[in-house]
């Protein structure tokens, strides 16, 4: 998906904003960027970072960089921050989210007059420079980012870097965080809340949905003011959000032991031990033991010094294979043992499955399976959460297309339905293609409960069908 930070400092900003990039690389899987603004001008670099930490790649720049401005960013695939020069003079920006209609807006934009874009690999248009090719199209930097929001048929969080401060913007519905974080000196944006408390600053503020604000070593300024909806992606709490954040008041660990208790309530199978699988299904695993009484132990460990991320390659092989390679069994805490194992999701079922043979390998008994969130039925159209290039590699699709054949909208929420005779035909279904003890999902209404806000201002689409 991506993380992005910003530092307007008085003196040289570039520590700050190479840590509090390197902060979100849990975000990020092959690219990794900074661009500073200080006396000779815009500087910036961008490197590869698919086999090597941010920090390794950009050690150098930490040193030879620098300026009183900066972004940086831990990307997906694309290349960025862009420097642009325009009418609206020289600017630095970086994103994250998503573009669904993207060909219609480069179609636009070679309508409006004479532009080009530089194609990625693949023919693809990098989607911050069509970012950056929108908010050229108006008379001021402000206007152009609201231009951008409202001409996107997706997301889009962005900071953009100009002489004079960084712009800081939210998408439209709030559906990814934006947080600013200030100290004597400095003010910061950052994707996660978490990247600046051990850089000195305090939370300052989160801006709401849609939220433009100009952030400079004095402090920040809204130009624009946040909009009324809001519907943030209740999937960055289940996993994608580092333990540490906190979105929209809530945070990511609290309530993952939340959603884990409430597995509990709702389960009644007693084991010798409850589990997660490393690390987002590890918080989850805590609150479950903890409701429970069942005791918690970590029947196979994650090495993490040479396997930094599992979803890193391209090819969705070498990833099973890469995440099997990770997590090493402990046999004494396995052998003739029943466990309730929670993960955070089950999305194709391929890793989940391989963990739970590995257990079986090595003398388990039962593992019974309990995913923190409900079946994934449909694919985002918000962000990029996965790789799936179709919803048919969820395996609560293939199960249901192989029951039904061609599936239309409303059959696909009755088995949305935890209530309804085919979501317990389906996930038995699941349970036993996976070769699992059992299998139980979280409800859709207990994992909202878990997060504790308004449920009007979640997005669930993913699981229900329904924003």
């Amino acid at each position: 998906m991506g993380g992005l930070f910003g530092v307007a400092s008085r003196t040289d900003c570039v520590f700050d904003l190479f840590f509090g990039t390197d902060y979100h690389s849990h975000l990020g899987t092959r690219r990794g960027g900074m661009a500073v603004y200080g006396e000779k001008g815009f500087d910036r670099a961008i490197h590869n970072i698919e086999n090597s930490p941010f920090r390794t790649k950009f050690e150098q720049e930490s040193v030879e960089m620098h300026g009183h401005l900066g972004i940086g960013c831990i990307s997906d695939n694309e290349p960025q921050p862009l420097m642009v020069r325009s009418h609206l003079g020289t600017f630095a920006i970086t994103t994250v989210g998503r573009i669904n209609n993207s060909a219609q807006l480069v179609e636009e934009a070679f309508q409006n007059g004479s532009i080009h874009f530089l194609e990625m690999s693949g023919g693809s248009i990098n989607p911050t420079e069509l970012v950056a090719a929108l908010i050229n199209q108006q008379p001021s930097i402000v206007e152009g980012i609201r231009y951008a929001q409202e001409k996107i048929d997706g997301s889009m969080t962005m900071l953009v870097m100009t002489s004079q401060g960084i712009y800081a913007a939210r998408d439209r519905v709030g559906r990814t965080p934006l947080v600013l974080g200030k100290k004597k000196g400095a003010v910061c944006a950052s994707f996660e809340s978490s990247a600046f408390i051990n850089l000195g600053y305090e939370p300052y503020k989160e801006l709401g949905p849609g939220e433009i604000t100009l952030i400079t070593p004095e402090g920040a300024e809204t130009l624009s003011p946040a909009l009324p909806k809001m519907k943030f992606c209740t999937f960055m709490w289940v996993y994608y959000g580092y333990p540490t954040s906190t979105y929209e008041g809530v945070n990511v660990e609290a309530m993952r032991y939340r959603c884990g208790e409430k597995l509990a309530a709702r389960d009644d199978v007693r084991t010798d031990i409850v589990a997660g699988v490393p690390d987002s299904g590890t918080a989850h695993a805590v609150g479950y033991a903890n409701q429970s009484g069942i005791p918690f132990a970590r029947p196979f460990i994650k090495y993490t010094p040479t396997w930094p991320r599992s979803f890193m390659p391209p090819n969705q092989t070498q990833r099973n294979l890469i995440a099997r390679m990770k997590l090493i069994p402990v046999s004494d805490l396995i052998q003739k043992k029943s466990m309730v194992l929670i993960d955070d999701s089950i999305v194709r079922g391929t890793q989940l499955r391989e963990s739970a043979e590995l257990l079986y390998q090595n003398g388990a008994k039962e593992v019974h399976i309990r995913p923190a969130c409900p079946p994934l039925l449909f694919g985002c159209k918000y962000l990029n959460f996965s790789r799936s290039n179709s919803e048919l590699e969820l395996i609560g699709r293939r199960v249901i297309q192989r029951r039904e054949g061609v599936t239309d909208y409303d059959a696909l929420l009755d088995y949305a339905n935890p209530d309804s005779t085919n979501y317990k035909e389906m996930v038995e279904e699941i349970g036993k293609e996976l070769k699992f003890t059992s299998l139980r999902y979280h409800r859709l209404d207990d994992m909202i409960d878990s997060v504790g806000i308004d449920p009007c201002r979640l997005c669930t689409y993913c699981w229900s069908g329904r924003e």
